[in-house]
């Protein structure tokens, strides 16, 4: 197996990203292509399945150029983000764009079923209902486009879709069922009770098999687009958080993982699932274990919108460089990433983004450090909800594009007061190559799997600017509570209440 090599793509929020390793965990090629989001009303967030194709045609393209052969792989998996799903008629066509795992259209109907089923769907789904979750998607999609909800015959989570592209197959794995919040947590299966809320039967949704499954081959058809050797394996694949997680180490119970991407996200390894009204769970890769993991909606989103509204003529690194201009603490400026709601610990759809505390003395240096302070409180409210469960971690493992900035590794270091690690590969297309070579039996299990993964870097918290940020983290959170009535009067003053 010396020349074998193994293909991971994965659908991320803003572009899809394929890439191969060796069967040591080396990176030999990888190559990204980006994918358009459509937000054609506020707090909505859609995309076309079919540009996640071209997307996903277009890397391999580019990976093939690079003068890669396609022969030498031996398997391919496929991750993409949990609830993004899409549906389909009798035929097999798409019905409509599929809504994104952080739209927010759903926040009205998510307050009714919470406070008429909230219990029952906790208790059936594992997970409190938000506007997140398929689930709600489905019971808007009923009141808002009923013609479009009749014609559903087919659901598939995003990666699924990708995945039937490549080999035929009707199938998820149990980490998206779960995603899609019409799963049974206690018996693995399809609730039918969950998909009667959302007007669905059962046998709308694809076979739930393990995630390092063979599902199929790639056909001639696919072989023909995208340049993969016909009948190399298929393997099912996971949601994007459980391979990255997975990738970057998080394999035993005391390592943690930060992610620093669209959305930031704090995980933790866990025996069983702690059903809870403010933590989310989903199975993990890792035999017998679950993963708990609570996100803010916007983190590197939130830094891109800064560049686009203020900086675009610096652009990121610009931006870092005048971050680290500005002192711990950016001289008391404060920011609240919440440009489309909040999900943990807040869930509130209706909050919005704010700079709090600003004087003459501030510049941009201050705007670009508080950005990156303000998403580190936030995944430090995240973590202090893990913390006061028991199922904190002392040394987390960090992911995501956000990782680029040494300022920002550092800031979270400091914030959170975590030892860091950041491994050399970590995220989810590396992961997805590493359930290609399990599912192959390239690896013999994730054990096995995880001897490839190395840590390139370890960060440890400053003293003094821990201390800075600790006093910053209590203003920040009286500031959010103080801003939260007035968030909402404006999004009912501006129309945008969900």
């Amino acid at each position: 197996m010396s020349d074998a090599l193994l293909l991971g793509i994965d659908l991320g929020a803003g572009s899809l990203k394929s890439t191969v390793i060796t069967t040591d965990g080396k990176v030999v090629a990888s190559a990204s292509c980006p994918v358009e989001t459509l937000t054609p009303k506020p707090g909505f967030s859609e995309q076309d399945p079919e540009g996640w194709w071209s997307a996903l045609v277009t890397s391999l393209q580019k990976i093939w150029q690079g003068g890669l052969e396609p022969h030498r792989i031996v398997a391919v998996s496929v991750t993409a983000g949990a609830h993004t799903h899409v549906l389909e008629d009798e035929s097999g066509s798409t019905l409509r764009p599929a809504i994104m795992w952080n739209d927010q259209r759903s926040g009205s109907q998510v307050v009714r079923e919470r406070a008429a089923r909230g219990a029952q769907i906790l208790d059936l789904s594992g997970n409190r209902i938000s506007p997140t979750w398929t689930l709600p998607q489905l019971i808007w999609l009923q009141e808002e486009e009923p013609e479009t909800h009749s014609r559903i015959r087919r659901l598939r989570p995003a990666k699924d879709w990708l995945r039937r592209r490549l080999d035929g197959s009707d199938a998820t794995d149990i980490t998206d069922a779960w995603g899609l919040m019409l799963a049974d947590a206690r018996s693995g299966g399809w609730s039918s009770e969950l998909c009667a809320m959302g007007g669905l039967e059962t046998d709308v949704l694809p076979e739930i098999v393990a995630s390092t499954a063979t599902t199929g081959t790639v056909t001639s058809g696919a072989a023909q687009e995208t340049g993969l050797r016909e009948g190399t394996p298929v393997i099912c694949g996971t949601s994007d958080t459980n391979a990255e997680t997975y990738a970057a180490g998080m394999t035993r119970k005391g390592i943690g993982a930060l992610k620093l991407a669209t959305a930031g996200t704090v995980s933790t390894l866990t025996d069983a699932p702690r059903f809870s009204d403010d933590v989310i769970h989903y199975p993990h890769l890792v035999s017998d274990h679950h993963y708990s993991i609570l996100g803010t909606n916007s983190c590197a989103s939130a830094h891109r919108w800064l560049r686009d509204a203020l900086f675009s003529d610096m652009g990121f690194e610009g931006m870092d460089a005048k971050a680290a201009e500005a002192p711990a603490g950016s001289e008391g400026l404060l920011f609240h990433p919440y440009l489309n709601g909040e999900r943990s610990p807040y869930w509130d759809p209706d909050l919005r983004a704010s700079f709090v505390g600003l004087g003459f003395q501030h510049g941009a240096p201050h705007f670009c450090r508080a950005l990156y302070e303000g998403v580190a409180y936030t995944l430090r409210d995240c973590l202090s909800v893990l913390q006061q469960r028991g199922m904190g971690f002392t040394t987390a493992r960090l992911v995501g594009g956000g990782t680029r900035s040494a300022l920002w590794r550092q800031i979270i270091a400091d914030v959170t007061g975590l030892t860091i690690e950041v491994p050399a590969e970590g995220d989810a297309s590396f992961g997805a190559a590493l359930i290609a070579g399990i599912g192959a039996g390239v690896f013999s299990d994730t054990d096995d799997a995880a001897r490839v993964i190395r840590v390139a870097e370890t960060l440890t918290p400053n003293a003094r600017a821990t201390a800075t940020y600790d006093e910053g983290f209590v203003r920040f959170r009286e500031a959010k509570e103080a801003l939260t009535p007035i968030n909402h009067k404006t999004v009912r003053a501006t129309g945008e209440a969900k």
